[in-house]
């Protein structure tokens, strides 16, 4: 019986000692290493690369201008967008996300270091105010905006993008200012399906119609 004792207690003992060196060594095991955070941004870097010219290619201000407000309908002022909006944009238009023949190369050339300094550079910009040319559809668009279409289950832009159309940081885009033409294009390709980046836009421009895309959309350029 004491032989068995013994046997028993020496057994127990290994399997402590086994125990205890497994959790010593999970113990001494290093940390898993945290994941590197981004540089800060560096406008001044992103001011060089929007500028510059690429070999057999054209700078970013060549489309958007050096300050980033676009004199070119089609094209958007990029000047005091959210810089997290923009860095989204151009992430995506190089995954492929949004669609752009213009302006995927230009994103597939960019590192996220590249386009963290492009966004916080043009971000850093100040918007020149547009200005509504539709005088027939002015009042619509103003209803739109801020109010929505209660019938059709529109809600309106503001609640998103703020009466002035400023926006809301890191999530819904600046509006206020922006080139009419190019903000009823983006509606319109939300609506048809060519632009898929965002489902809340599609779902939303999906129950607007030509006109009131025209009427929206100009209102948003006089916003300031």
């Amino acid at each position: 019986m004491k032989l068995f004792a013994h046997f028993l207690l020496a057994a127990l003992m290994g399997a402590a000692a086994s125990t205890g060196f497994a959790a010593d060594e999970k113990a001494a095991a290093p940390a898993a290493a945290a994941p590197a955070k981004p540089a800060k941004p560096d406008p001044a870097k992103g001011d060089t690369i929007f500028n510059a010219t690429p070999a057999n290619s054209q700078s970013c201000a060549s489309c958007h201008n050096a300050d980033g407000n676009s004199a070119i309908p089609a094209n958007p002022k990029l000047a005091q967008q959210h810089p997290e909006y923009i860095l989204k944009q151009l992430q995506e238009f190089k995954s492929g996300k949004r669609k752009s023949a213009i302006m995927k190369p230009y994103a597939s050339a960019l590192s996220d270091e590249d386009m963290r300094n492009i966004a916080w550079f043009v971000g850093s910009k100040t918007v020149k105010p547009g200005f509504a040319k539709e005088k027939d559809l002015v009042t619509l668009g103003e209803k739109i905006y801020r109010g929505g279409i209660a019938d059709r289950m529109i809600p309106a832009c503001a609640s998103c993008h703020s009466p002035n159309g400023a926006g809301l940081p890191a999530q819904y885009p600046r509006l206020g200012g922006q080139h009419a033409d190019y903000t009823a294009a983006q509606l319109v390709a939300f609506r048809d399906g060519v632009r898929a980046n965002s489902a809340p836009m599609t779902g939303v421009a999906a129950k607007l119609n030509d006109r009131e895309i025209k009427a929206v959309s100009d209102y948003i350029a006089g916003l300031r």
